[in-house]
């Protein structure tokens, strides 16, 4: 018996709870991990009976949930906030606009979200920190001594006291390391971790799509942070091995376009080797969920995603038990 498979909703936030649910039953899934927008999961309604129910609509078509995941508040906690936010935050965080106040606001969100993950009986929370730093990454104008470790330290500031309220409620957060993150490959992980002070209920959601085009060793990264991954998303994407028009900055061109250097692909369709993921996800002894974040500009959703399921469950295996060489004198 393999990982549970389940489907990530956030890309289908434009269904019904239920229809989703019903959705990925049909496509194969072992359950969902539950985006925390559309009716999916509400933080603002998730007393006792909410969660109740939800549990209830779960059991109803026989599907689990491991996780629930807040990336677009957790966007607004860190980033440098402006209209394009009022877009994927609720507007009762949104309130007014002013960016400190979007920012105090969705930290406290943040907080409540882990009370209802508790309260749901999930274990994890996934999600984004946004980043007040992201538009340094270039160096030019050049970078001011100091204004690197000043954004670290503002992450650390807004997401110390979100942690604590994670770790005294049992959860565990689960930042996909992701471009527009403090973290967003080994390098920036490791500041982000030691700016954090390693805190316990801080760690990652695991995702290679977003490591793949930018030439970061996707693989490398399991073992590195072995201890932090609290979750993993099956993810996939395509990168040229030619030169393009529209390269790793994605040149203000729409995904899913020709031009592009790199591009979203339905899982098993991109260049990212899976079988090397579960062996190292087997070597660390991860046993969570494998959960399908799907994403193809050039697929039908319900056709992809219901490939992508059997691709997973496919290339999911458990690992050996024994010593080979072991055997030899029995």
């Amino acid at each position: 018996m393999g990982r549970p498979v389940t489907l990530f909703t956030g890309q289908w936030a434009d269904l019904d709870c239920e229809t989703a649910i019903v959705k990925a039953k049909e496509m194969g899934y072992d359950g969902v991990e539950l985006a925390c927008w559309g009716d999916h999961f509400e933080v603002d309604k998730a007393d006792v009976n909410y969660c109740k129910a939800k549990r209830e609509l779960l059991e109803k078509h026989d599907m689990e949930c491991f996780a629930i995941s807040s990336h677009l508040v957790g966007q607004a906690v860190c980033d440098r906030i402006d209209e394009r936010h009022q877009q994927i935050v609720p507007e009762y965080i949104w309130g007014d606009g002013d960016p400190e106040g979007v920012r105090q606001r969705a930290a406290e969100e943040l907080k409540k979200t882990a009370v209802a993950a508790k309260e749901f009986g999930v274990g994890v929370v996934n999600g984004f920190t946004g980043s007040s730093i992201w538009h340094l990454l270039y160096s030019f104008p050049p970078v001011l001594p100091g204004q690197i470790d000043a954004g670290f330290k503002d992450f650390a500031n807004r997401f110390g006291p979100i942690m604590d309220v994670f770790q005294e409620n049992g959860i565990k957060f689960g930042l996909e390391v992701h471009p527009t993150e403090i973290a967003f490959d080994i390098a920036s992980a490791e500041h982000a971790l030691e700016a954090i002070d390693y805190h316990p209920a801080f760690g990652f959601n695991y995702d290679p799509s977003h490591f793949g085009y930018q030439g970061v060793d996707y693989i490398e990264f399991i073992y590195r942070f072995s201890d932090r991954i609290n979750h993993v998303h099956m993810k996939d994407v395509y990168w040229s091995d030619q030169p393009c028009e529209a390269g790793v900055f994605g040149g203000h061109v729409d995904f899913h376009n020709r031009k592009r250097f790199w591009d979203f692909k339905s899982v098993g369709r991109g260049s990212i080797n899976f079988e090397k993921i579960i062996r190292a996800l087997n070597d660390i002894e991860y046993a969570g969920p494998l959960s399908v974040e799907w994403e193809d500009g050039g697929m039908d959703r319900e056709a992809g995603a219901a490939e992508s399921a059997e691709f997973v469950k496919r290339a999911d295996f458990p690992p050996s038990k024994i010593i080979f060489d072991a055997q030899f004198d029995r």
